[in-house]
């Protein structure tokens, strides 16, 4: 008999038709589950996680299998109380959320958008743009030095940048200093990249004193999380002029950003969509699929946040999904 699993944000098509064959599956809309389901695995996004109220609403849970790497839309606490499993897809969407990282912030240096405008609207040789900033040799401050943070500082490098990096401890890496207090990297960044996980842990870590010592000449990008940045001390920055520029992928409470951010053009915004491309969400989903075999076939997972304590329970083993075309 196939397990019950929940499906909570849609994801490739080729990945939903895999879990169709392998599951029974049920679809989440944000509505309360039929009585009597013995739901035991959850796929669901970093974005939507899992809300505690259906957390509670599922007995049987044995995994919660997240496609992305955040996990700050989760009760980790809570799930290793109950003994459920977490995976992310880490080791997966690193260059892409780097790669965005650079385009931000090339899009805002460079005033990609507004120029953009200006040819589109016939502007050209009517009305001038004011002259954009360099990136090549500028001064760049990353906050959050993990994989992404340290894959973002190796595209810098190859700008000439001047790389400098604020974490949680100092990882000695080579030619890139370790800066201890976030207020001093962002005073001696010309740019200041938001790399940083997301969670209690780092709410608003990014705050006034932060955005101000970046000042009127700095730009401030985020593929993070919008939690992050305090969100409403960053809209004040740029209305007063006290921060030059922002690139944002993530935002404070998403969808929805704030009317003021849409208005201004030294903003470049997109709608957290750092892993949207084809190949990379396709591996993710795969690695989600590989993680929900391996919990149901009893066999250790593949990228665990952490995993239960061994049960003494039988293993109810389930015939391995085939694994997706490589593109």
């Amino acid at each position: 008999m196939k397990p019950d699993i929940l499906l909570v944000e849609p994801m490739m098509p080729a990945i939903e038709k895999a879990l169709d064959e392998a599951y029974v599956v049920h679809r989440w809309a944000n509505q309360p589950l039929s009585s009597g389901l013995s739901v035991r695995a959850v796929v669901t996004g970093g974005g939507t996680g899992v809300p505690r109220q259906l957390m509670d609403a599922l007995p049987d849970l044995e995994l919660i299998a997240i496609n992305g790497i955040g996990t700050d839309a989760v009760d980790l606490v809570e799930a290793s109380r109950r003994n459920i499993a977490v995976t992310v897809t880490r080791d997966v969407l690193t260059d892409d959320v780097a790669d965005l990282g650079m385009a931000l912030m090339l899009a805002a240096m460079r005033d990609l958008l507004p120029g953009d405008r200006l040819v589109r609207d016939n502007l050209w040789g009517r009305q001038g743009l004011p002259l954009a900033r360099k990136v090549s040799g500028a001064r760049l401050g990353i906050v959050g030095m993990g994989q992404v943070g340290q894959a973002i500082a190796r595209r810098a490098q190859a700008f000439a940048m001047r790389v400098a990096y604020f974490s949680r401890r100092d990882l000695a890496l080579p030619g890139i200093p370790f800066i201890p207090d976030l207020v001093q990297l962002a005073n001696q960044s010309d740019v200041l990249i938001v790399a940083a996980s997301g969670g209690a842990q780092s709410r608003h870590l990014v705050g006034r004193n932060v955005i101000d010592a970046l000042g009127p000449e700095g730009l401030l990008v985020n593929v993070a999380r919008g939690s992050v940045i305090d969100e409403e001390a960053l809209v004040e920055a740029l209305q007063d002029g006290r921060l030059g520029r922002a690139a944002l992928d993530v935002f404070a409470d998403e969808p929805r950003v704030p009317d003021a951010l849409k208005s201004m053009d030294n903003v470049v915004l997109q709608p957290h969509r750092a892993s949207a491309t084809i190949e990379t969400r396709t591996a993710m989903g795969q690695l989600v699929l590989d993680n929900v075999t391996a919990h149901f076939s009893g066999v250790p997972l593949l990228t665990p946040v952490f995993a239960p304590a061994p049960s003494a329970d039988p293993v109810r083993s389930q015939p391995a999904l085939e694994t997706l075309p490589a593109r």
